[in-house]
């Protein structure tokens, strides 16, 4: 899901741009050995952390219908922090890119299946129904030093991005019971 999710904005992104300049990749693979930068995206999508929505995790893993109670694990809900570095040619034609990409979110900051195309995306055939939200994400001087720190790279123009409740879900059931119906008075214990 995680991918599918990823690969959605790369290519709304896209075709908002009317290019093929963004794409899913580490940025911290672009100064390694075999990759020059003109064989890097010019906009590269990195994934570089993921954090549990702690506030919905408390949430009901029972499902009633009719007799029947199915008790299933609860759902997980992610946010996804999404850096796109811009790697043109040019710092002024990175800085141009740079603006667009903010740009776009400004005006779509809600994705649903309605309002995106996905049919078109490798591999996202799978999804049935999503939203998620986008929101511009400001890390301090320091938390930007540690990111580009850990990527191992120079610092290219770039923007950070945190994608709100993406939820998965494994179809797997736990168990199954029938709905309590009444209650015996007499089987009270004394203590």
């Amino acid at each position: 899901m995680i991918y599918e999710i990823l690969q959605i904005i790369a290519e709304e992104l896209n075709d908002y741009l009317d290019s093929n300049d963004v794409a899913l990749a580490n940025i911290a693979d672009a100064n390694s050995e075999g990759n020059s930068p003109g064989n890097f995206p010019n906009i590269s999508l990195t994934l570089i952390n993921t954090q549990e929505e702690f506030a919905l995790k408390n949430l009901r893993n029972n499902y009633v219908n009719g007799t029947t109670v199915s008790y299933k694990n609860p759902k997980i809900y992610l946010n996804l922090f999404v850096l796109f570095s811009i790697n043109k040619s040019t710092y002024t034609e990175s800085l141009k890119s740079l603006t667009n990409v903010i740009a776009f979110f400004q005006g779509k900051k809600v994705f649903t299946q309605a309002n995106s195309n996905y049919e078109n995306v490798d591999g996202v055939e799978n999804i049935k129904s999503f939203k998620f939200i986008t929101e511009l994400y400001t890390p301090t001087f320091e938390e930007l030093n540690f990111i580009w720190g850990t990527l191992g790279g120079k610092q290219n123009p770039s923007v950070l991005y945190k994608i709100t409740l993406l939820e998965i879900e494994r179809d797997v059931l736990k168990r199954e019971g029938s709905v309590v119906t009444e209650m015996n008075k007499n089987a009270i214990i004394n203590n």
